[in-house]
């Protein structure tokens, strides 16, 4: 039952992490974004106690908030499409099709290393990680790139709970993605200040 749990988990983060490439809607990038960090929760459950679980939940959910109240108060027609390379929605979803075909080829030799963790946590691990970076390496877009790094923090944040159950680490972690959505936040409104000031001249 509990590995059935975790491939629903693993699939979970494809469609999240996929979606994160393929949408173009602020708001849908947050929900998957908090989606996201419910699959994290899943799976982190099964080496870790529910209190600690929880904490990453809650960090993650926070994150999500922070940055979609931030970009709420935005103008409405902020570009957030703005600096992504290529555009072509088909051509993101073959690089999320390779990575999860690379994932596949080298999660049971990483696991081996891993200790033996359970393919489930190390693809997911994976998963995330690669597309994260793949999410990375398409935008400049702050939000997105903000959402990118969160992605591949997630990925080494469940790999991490597998082997160590460190509670000040998951408190460190926590913060750093707080900090993170914080950080976001502060450059989105950064951003838009220019703007604003251009305009009222």
């Amino acid at each position: 039952m509990a590995l059935t749990i975790a491939w629903i988990a693993v699939l979970i983060f494809f469609i999240t992490s996929a979606g994160l490439l393929i949408v173009r809607d602020w708001r849908w990038s947050i929900i998957l974004l908090a989606i996201q960090y419910f699959g994290m929760f899943i799976l982190i459950l099964q080496h870790w106690p529910l209190g600690m679980a929880s904490v990453k939940l809650v960090a993650g959910w926070m994150s999500a908030a922070i940055l979609g109240m931030t970009r709420s108060g935005l103008p409405a027609d902020a570009l957030d499409d703005d600096g992504i390379w290529p555009r072509g929605r088909l051509f993101r979803v073959f690089m999320a099709g390779m990575v999860v075909m690379i994932v596949a080829a080298v999660t049971p030799g990483v696991d081996t290393v891993m200790a033996d963790v359970g393919y489930p946590v190390t693809a997911a691990s994976l998963l995330l990680i690669g597309i994260g970076l793949l999410h990375l390496g398409f935008t400049s877009y702050i939000l997105r790139v903000v959402i990118g790094l969160m992605t591949v923090l997630s990925g080494f944040e469940i790999l991490y709970s597998a082997v160590e159950g460190s509670v000040l680490v998951a408190g460190l972690l926590a913060v750093i993605n707080l900090g993170l959505a914080l950080v976001g936040a502060y450059l989105l409104i950064a951003e838009d200040a220019p703007e604003e000031e251009a305009e009222s001249l």
